[in-house]
């Protein structure tokens, strides 16, 4: 008879990941005043491991070590241990992430593993993932845990010397010191730099910008296809769509794509988009849905337009809560095995589809060849072209995409079958953030009202259950909303809302936008040096307060801040919005002009300072108003911000008070402090809009299969 199940700290908690380690033989501890206040009075150093409960390595090191009945017990023994999901504490991950970069002189990742000086947290010790034994040049964890703890009790002073000068080296990577006095002018020095810099890592022959592992990186193809649109007419805007749109199309016809369930894994482990890491972040398919839809308006692909929808199909199936917000994550793992859940062999995809459709499956997707995943497992990736494979069995390009897709809808049965992976079902309101501009931008290019439904939904989430007295919750699950929400969590929000509202109108949306700038200048914004801090002013002290300018795995917090206040600004015409969007770039300067490529984000916000948005307020009788509004959405004009108002509303705030109604209806088109006479004719505000815009062009008759 087995003995009763030991529970530590972590039991309490609400983070799937926290609670995947609740029965851990290790005393864990979450962050806060009482892990703190123990280190300090024994006087042990502090383990502190950062993780999501999405990620293979993290699983591999707790079923090694933190599962482990000895290992536990030398952790237990010298040290204060400390766990944390870096998906609810992005504060903190960052802070140390950093710092194991400055300490290691080597990028970090999940798991992160730090020993920190239990008076002031500061680290003296990283890595991240230790394997039980001592392997591929690494130590065993139980060899790192007794050498570090001997270190901590024998060269207290040198840590202490080593801790001074590692708090002086984050405090120095804060940017913009000084800004308030640099007054050259910002230039678009950058935008081209970028442009060159992405060109340069471009793999022509595959797709994508550098090598294995590639990421998707969809803040990159979004700056190319915004170069194009800057200079349509020139070769090197021409040869960045082209790479944009090649990048993307290898994406989805990769194995990076899930092409029987939809939506897109992590990233990929090889050159050719093939096997991924088959964790499935909300984060990246919130943006990758927004490209997806974009590349269709831009190109007229129907391959992209499968994409989105398929990809928007997934989310509102498997990842929106029946309340409405958007859960976080799939795991990569099920029955304790990576990849299992999407792989296949030939034998049992013969089993489920007629011997045509596995023919031209098989051909496509590459089930003929060689295996291609851990010795006898196929993961789908596509091979050949749709039209390649009709020509050798002699079908129609539509006859072998249809037969390729009902082979494809007998897989999905089957697998829907299947041991699922591990859902993280919190809600996290900066990736929410993300997909609520995904499905408000594809649901109105694709003409698509259930993802702008489904947009509205987490909306309405979010304002409920995480907007509280004026300010954000960072994450919501089972009814309890936590944590102070972070700079990124307004920023997405807003820039969601924004997308969202050129979808329909909404005034409480547009109050909801207005309230989160407000928060974000009164609470996060470096009055002194410009751009905004990741934290509160009133969030809990810790060893630093970053103001994070580059993008990392989210586009950066103060470029899309920058963004949404430029717009705002313009739309509303309030100067505090448009003066501390400037003070941003200004504090961004050096950095955007010596890696322009790892701030895309803020590229978007420096664009729209030197040509600012071009913004079309349009007022009318619902009846005639979503015929301008989808006129005014219906070229691919990144610039462009709308705003479709009915003519019985009243009470606007601030300038859009002054774009009346009238009896017939009007467009109010205005570019920066510069606008047209008002349009009261439909041909002529097509004219208008046409000059702006990359026309779509006339939808390509593509297979349905990508």
């Amino acid at each position: 008879m087995s003995g009763p199940v030991r529970s530590n700290a972590l039991a309490n908690e609400t983070s799937p990941y926290l609670l995947q380690h609740a029965d851990n033989p290790v005393d864990w501890q979450p962050w806060g005043p009482e892990a703190l206040d123990r280190a300090r009075r024994e006087d042990k150093p502090i383990l502190l491991s950062i993780g999501y409960s999405a990620c293979h390595w993290c699983h591999v090191m707790a079923h090694e070590s933190f599962e482990d009945e000895h290992t536990a017990r030398l952790m237990n023994e010298l040290y204060v241990n400390i766990k944390v999901d870096r998906e609810e504490r992005p504060d903190i991950d960052k802070i140390y992430q950093t710092a194991h970069q400055l300490l290691s002189r080597r990028t970090g990742g999940w798991p992160l593993t730090v020993m920190l000086t239990p008076d002031d947290q500061a680290p003296f010790f990283a890595g991240t993932y230790f394997p039980d034994a001592p392997r591929h040049g690494m130590p065993s964890f139980r060899q790192v845990l007794s050498g570090v703890a001997q270190l901590y009790r024998e060269r207290r002073d040198d840590i202490r010397r080593q801790n001074a000068s590692l708090i002086e080296a984050l405090a120095s990577l804060d940017p913009g010191t000084g800004a308030e006095t640099d007054s050259a002018p910002l230039s678009d020095a950058a935008l081209g730099a970028a442009r060159a810099a992405l060109m340069q890592s471009y793999d022509s022959r595959h797709g994508g910008f550098g090598d294995a592992p590639k990421f998707p990186h969809p803040t990159s193809i979004e700056r190319l296809m915004r170069d194009y649109v800057a200079r349509p007419t020139s070769a090197d805007g021409a040869a960045g769509l082209a790479a944009a749109t090649f990048t993307f199309r290898k994406m989805c016809g990769g194995g990076l794509y899930d092409h029987v369930g939809g939506g897109f894994c992590r990233y990929s482990v090889d050159a050719m988009w093939m096997i991924p890491h088959f964790e499935k972040m909300l984060y990246d398919n919130g943006p990758l849905l927004s490209v997806a839809a974009e590349l269709h308006q831009v190109t007229g692909d129907a391959v992209f337009a499968r994409v989105a929808r398929e990809t928007a199909a997934w989310v509102m199936r498997e990842m929106q809560s029946p309340e409405g917000g958007f859960y976080s994550t799939l795991d990569a793992d099920s029955e304790g095995e990576e990849g299992k859940f999407y792989v296949w062999t030939p034998d049992e995809v013969r089993s489920l589809v007629s011997e045509d459709e596995y023919a031209a499956l098989a051909s496509r997707f590459g089930l003929d060849r060689a295996p291609n995943f851990e010795g006898s497992h196929w993961h789908l990736h596509a091979f050949r072209e749709v039209a390649d494979v009709a020509r050798d069995i002699r079908e129609t390009e539509v006859e072998t995409a249809e037969r390729i897709d009902r082979a494809l809808a007998a897989l999905f049965e089957t697998r829907s079958h299947r041991i699922r992976p591990g859902r993280d079902d919190k809600v996290l309101t900066s990736w929410n953030g993300l997909m609520i501009k995904g499905m408000a931008t594809a649901g109105r290019i694709l003409g698509a009202p259930e993802l702008i439904a489904s947009a509205e939904r987490a909306v309405e989430f979010i304002r409920t259950e995480m907007w509280t007295d004026g300010r954000l919750h960072a994450t919501c699950k089972d009814g309890r909303a936590r944590f102070n929400g972070y700079l990124d969590d307004y920023a997405s929000l807003s820039d969601g809302l924004l997308a969202l509202l050129a979808s329909r109108w909404s005034a409480d949306d547009l109050e909801f936008a207005v309230a989160l700038a407000d928060a974000m200048l009164e609470h996060f914004e470096d009055r002194e040096n410009g751009g905004f801090f990741f934290t509160a002013d009133d969030h809990e002290r810790l060893i630093h307060r970053p103001k994070p300018m580059t993008d990392d795995s989210l586009p950066s917090g103060n470029g899309v801040a920058a963004t949404v206040l430029g717009r705002l600004g313009h739309l509303l015409g309030e100067t505090r919005y448009l003066k501390a969007a400037e003070r941003v770039l200004h504090a961004a300067k050096q950095g955007l002009e010596r890696f322009p490529h790892a701030h895309t984000a803020l590229l978007v916000a420096l664009e729209e300072y030197l040509e600012p948005p071009e913004i079309v307020v349009i007022r009318a009788e619902p009846g005639e108003l979503e015929s301008w509004r989808a006129r005014a959405t219906a070229g691919y004009a990144p610039r462009r911000v709308v705003l479709a108002i009915p003519d019985d509303v009243s009470g606007l705030p601030a300038l859009l008070a002054e774009r009346a109604p009238r009896d017939s209806p009007v467009a109010y088109v205005c570019e920066g402090h510069v606008c047209d006479a008002p349009i009261t004719e439909f041909d002529a505000f097509h004219a208008r809009l046409a000059a702006t815009e990359i026309a779509p062009r006339a939808t390509a008759q593509a297979p349905s299969s990508v």
